[in-house]
């Protein structure tokens, strides 16, 4: 085989693997979620604050656990202290992250839609849309941002994908929309 035909050769070899591993590849996209239906599907909200960060290995995958004091009990029911598992993380110089995964350092609050089923761990109803991070501005007033405020969600009624969410609330404003949410019955 001369050098050209190898070269062709490794080129077609290539390029089917890249064809290959396109194929194999999967990719998430979050479908919107109204308010509404985050607070109605959630069987737990909660206003947490981040007390400890730990991740693990298991089955080949990083997990992480997030231990939370509940500061502010909205709906369901919950310990004073609780643990969410997702996947992703960090351990020594490996880091695994998922799009659309919230991740949580020591001492940050946030209100968070929960979802669990007997005998698991909690988990964050639909990832980035479930959480809402607390923060003040510069006049000291907590505000509420919406983790998928920033990314393009697709948009099941209109089909496409769009940006939105909850930016830059006052928490007073949210836990009114909050109440509102929860007082409405989805059909």
């Amino acid at each position: 085989m001369s050098f050209v035909q190898r070269r062709r050769f490794l080129w077609i070899l290539f390029l089917a693997g890249l064809a290959l591993l396109a194929i194999a590849a999967n990719a998430t996209t979050l479908s919107r979620v109204r308010f509404e239906e985050l607070a109605n599907q959630a069987t737990a909200i909660a206003r947490l604050r981040c007390i400890g960060v730990e991740s693990h290995w298991q089955g080949g995958e990083i997990w992480t656990e997030t231990c939370f004091e509940v500061v502010e009990l909205n709906k369901g029911l919950l310990p004073d202290v609780i643990s969410i598992r997702m996947l992703g993380g960090s351990i020594g110089s490996l880091h695994s992250r998922i799009e659309g995964v919230p991740a949580f350092r020591a001492g940050e609050e946030a209100y968070v839609f929960l979802w669990a089923r007997e005998g698991e761990p909690f988990r964050v109803l639909g990832w980035s849309q479930g959480t809402f991070r607390i923060m003040k501005d510069s006049r000291g007033i907590e505000r509420v941002t919406q983790d998928s405020a920033a990314a393009p969600l697709f948009d099941p009624r209109t089909r496409r994908f769009q940006h939105g969410g909850i930016r830059n609330l006052p928490v007073a404003i949210f836990q009114l929309k909050l109440r509102k949410a929860l007082e409405e019955k989805m059909p």
